[in-house]
């Protein structure tokens, strides 16, 4: 279901685009988990939990007295997420050419200034198409991972591998774009997502993502660089089942 976040700073604009998106919502019956509202980036920014084109974000470029502060959040969220839906929505029409400079890749640029009908079917056209991609897109797998501090959903295919943290309690997930810190364990992990492969009691990896295993040095490798150890118990199981893949 979809997510939709609002980064406006004007109170009033504020409760207008958050007015005209649920009444879009409620009037086309679209199946929707959040609806936010941030006038701080930052906090937005903080706020994202999931990735996927299921991600639809309405930014205003100006915030405060900082001119693009839209357009850095949008680079942002773009690095963290390559499939979420980003709209621009600002009375700054001129920055319309200035956006593709930032290789966001953004859907569509909304201006304020147009009169209420037109804008309310200019943010109705970007929340149906995000629906509909979404709903026609073939079923993407998903991991999912929730417990009382943590709720964690991502791709399947972005996943790299897990490695317990260094900080008690916490385990680390390496992804094709980042790092994150959580809390859990690695049997947690392995008991929601079985698919992974624990090749040792440090490592939980995709086998999906390795690219070459060094039996020698009993390690395997991902298009990134990194690696991760393997037990020597585990080596043999492990090969099998990532050649099964390829």
């Amino acid at each position: 279901m979809l997510n939709i976040f609002i980064l406006e700073d004007n109170l009033i604009q504020q409760s207008r685009i958050e007015a005209i998106v649920a009444s879009i919502l409620e009037e086309g019956r679209i199946p929707h988990n959040q609806l936010e509202v941030f006038s701080n980036p930052q906090k937005l920014f903080d706020s994202i939990q999931e990735r996927g084109d299921h991600q639809l974000y309405f930014l205003d470029i100006e915030i405060g007295d900082k001119s693009r502060s839209g357009l850095e959040l949008a680079s942002d969220i773009r690095q963290k997420d390559p499939n979420a839906v980003l709209v621009f929505v600002t009375t700054h029409s001129e920055f319309a050419p200035i956006s593709f400079r930032y290789k966001v890749s953004a859907l569509d640029f909304i201006d304020k200034a147009v009169d209420s009908q037109q804008f309310k079917e200019h943010i109705e056209e970007c929340i149906r198409y995000t629906y509909e991609m979404m709903s026609s897109r073939q079923v993407e797998e998903m991991f999912l991972f929730e417990t009382p501090q943590t709720r964690l959903k991502l791709p399947y295919k972005d996943i790299l591998y897990f490695a317990t943290a260094t900080t008690p309690h916490k385990v680390c997930l390496w992804t094709q774009t980042e790092r994150l810190e959580f809390y859990g364990n690695l049997s947690e992990i392995h008991a929601v997502a079985p698919k992974l492969f624990l090749c040792h009691r440090s490592y939980l990896v995709n086998l999906d993502n390795v690219v070459r295993i060094d039996k020698a040095k009993q390690l395997v490798y991902f298009e990134n660089g990194d690696s991760c150890m393997v037990s020597r118990l585990r080596m043999k199981q492990l090969f099998e089942k990532w050649k099964s893949f390829r």
